[in-house]
């Protein structure tokens, strides 16, 4: 019974834990796309500050040229971060039908208990009867 109760409790700290990375994972995502787009409007303006939009260009702005590489930088970090949802939310479902799965077992278990005690009521006696050591 304690086993059980204990893998229950197991899988379901399990799914919760996978749930709450891939909330983990969905803010990161949400802040880095921020963070992105914030760039690409400092950028942007001071491009226009500059009048010069082409960063080959000898005197394309310092701060635009360092904000671009930070966005870049900024933008791989999100391609990973998607990759890594994307595979936490698979973690996350299993997890989640793993708990499923051990819940309804534990119902089943339940289920014969009881049907073994009003078995054993039924009959006049404890689990350990005559009764139950002929069947």
């Amino acid at each position: 019974m304690k086993s059980r109760d204990t893998l229950l409790r197991l899988k379901k700290f399990q799914a919760e834990e996978k749930r709450r990375r891939v909330v983990q994972l969905q803010t990161m995502i949400a802040e880095f796309t921020r963070m992105s787009n914030d760039l690409d409007r400092e950028i942007e303006l001071e491009e226009k500050r500059a009048n010069i939009a082409d960063p080959n260009h000898f005197a394309y702005p310092t701060y635009a040229r360092a904000a671009r590489v930070r966005r870049d930088n900024i933008t791989a970090s999100l391609n990973e971060l998607r990759e890594k949802l994307e595979l936490a939310q698979e973690e996350a479902t299993e997890a989640a039908e793993e708990h499923a799965k051990a819940q309804n077992q534990d119902a089943r278990d339940h289920a014969a208990e009881r049907l073994v005690d009003v078995v054993a009521e039924r009959r006049g006696g404890p689990l350990g009867s005559q009764a139950f050591r002929r069947v």
